[in-house]
């Protein structure tokens, strides 16, 4: 029995076929069934159930499948011990991001640069998302490490944070906006913005969350006339006239002078937070616990509001 026949099967069972199996495996097709046919002649019993159009395992490899596994794990755990203390690191992390989580405070492909340079045999899938998906996608293990916007301020069971940005939420319009009368102002009252029409983040991010929260706290639905999943498209949007965009402070277009003006929203105020997340038992590999370790250094720690 051959160690590359267990992961065949593994694999094959995974894709339910050997089409898709021998496509992740970058094998000829004919190879493949050839060496898991091997495998069923050596156990004696046939492993998987071809008559269908999905192959399946029979119930002998239903049995096998958590051994051949936990064999798989083993020897990938050998080959992780032997790299940690040789200072290689190998395998794959994924890593998520909220669009424009840190637009300003942290250039996350000059240190993702950096780390690959480090650690080559490394690999790094960065995807983006909002942070609700992306909070469950680290407690079921999908993603390894996340900057995300929480909508609350105490991390769920199961998940760790570091709060990176801290910044409360801003009216943003264009000038000539009845929001600005009298022209002194420098916050504006929730309750101000009912029944405008806002600009804001989608549904699934941590400031959309908080301002509708805030929103029915104070009575009222929130009037959303236009979404974008990046801060800077709101503020444009919201330059042309379309709107008042709701954002995070420090995310409206910079410069004297410019197509906006601002208020700090109040009565409540709301803040909009960008946290480092990660499972609070840990990464499940040394790649993902060194690529975490590394950016708890790295990125900026806001103070607690």
């Amino acid at each position: 029995m051959e160690l590359h026949q267990l992961r065949y099967f593994v694999t094959v069972v995974e894709e339910g076929g050997f089409t898709r199996a021998a496509a992740r495996l970058h094998l000829a097709q004919p190879g493949l069934s050839a060496q898991v046919r091997k495998l069923e002649k050596e156990l004696g019993q046939p492993l998987l159930d071809r008559s269908n159009r999905s192959v399946t395992p029979t119930e002998v490899g239903r049995a096998v499948l958590p051994y051949a596994r936990a064999a798989l794990a083993a020897v990938d755990a050998v080959r992780q011990t032997v790299d940690e203390h040789t200072g290689l690191l190998r395998g794959r992390v994924t890593f998520g991001l909220v669009s424009g989580a840190t637009s300003h405070a942290f250039d996350v492909a000059s240190f993702l640069t950096d780390f690959h340079s480090a650690h080559p045999a490394l690999e790094i899938s960065l995807t983006e998302d909002t942070s609700e998906r992306m909070q469950a996608a680290l407690l079921t293990g999908e993603i390894d490490i996340a900057l995300l916007g929480p909508a609350e301020e105490a991390p769920p069971s199961g998940i760790s944070y570091q709060t990176v940005i801290d910044v409360p939420l801003i009216a943003a319009a264009a000038p000539g906006d009845p929001l600005f009368t009298p022209s002194d102002l420098t916050s504006v009252p929730l309750a101000d913005l009912r029944g405008r029409p806002l600009i804001c983040l989608p549904r699934g991010t941590g400031v959309r969350a908080a301002l509708e929260r805030a929103c029915a706290q104070a009575g009222f639905r929130p009037r959303v006339a236009f979404e974008a999943v990046a801060p800077h498209v709101l503020a444009k949007l919201a330059a042309q006239g379309l709107g008042i965009a709701v954002l995070p402070s420090g995310e409206e277009e910079p410069g004297p002078g410019g197509p906006l003006r601002t208020l700090q929203i109040v009565e409540p105020g709301i803040r909009a937070r960008i946290v480092l997340a990660w499972p609070a038992t840990g990464p499940a590999s040394p790649a993902a616990h060194a690529l975490l370790n590394r950016l708890r250094e790295a990125l900026p720690k806001a103070p607690r509001q």
